[in-house]
């Protein structure tokens, strides 16, 4: 149920970059999202097209950019991508490790007209 906020924050954003440019339409909305963010592209695509009703952006395209999750070793370092459920570094078999890549969630860009 996030995403509806998460939505209507990040329609309010372009709407606001939009109408600053002076532009009349949003064509697409590029997103990018990590797969830690725990945000659905079907949920955001569901509440973007009920919210962008009458708005600068209705009609427009969602891209979606995915970003997998990554991480790194604190103690030698190795960066990886974690099979399954496992956490631990495949080189040295530490558990203490910092997420790099995969919370992520932001507006990248409009393309307006």
């Amino acid at each position: 149920m996030h995403e509806l906020s998460i939505t209507q924050q990040m329609l309010d954003m372009a709407v606001k970059k939009a109408e600053e440019t002076g532009s009349t339409t949003i064509k697409q909305i590029n997103l990018v999202i990590g797969d830690m963010s725990n945000v659905m592209d079907d949920c955001v695509q569901f509440y973007f097209d009920f919210l962008s009703k009458d708005s600068l952006a209705q009609g427009a395209q969602l891209s979606f950019q995915r970003i997998p999750l990554k991480l790194r070793c604190r103690r030698c370092s190795c960066s990886f991508t974690p099979a399954g459920a496992t956490w631990e570094c495949p080189q040295c078999h530490e558990w203490d490790i910092e997420i790099i890549t995969g919370n992520e969630f932001y507006l990248d860009s409009i393309e307006v007209e």
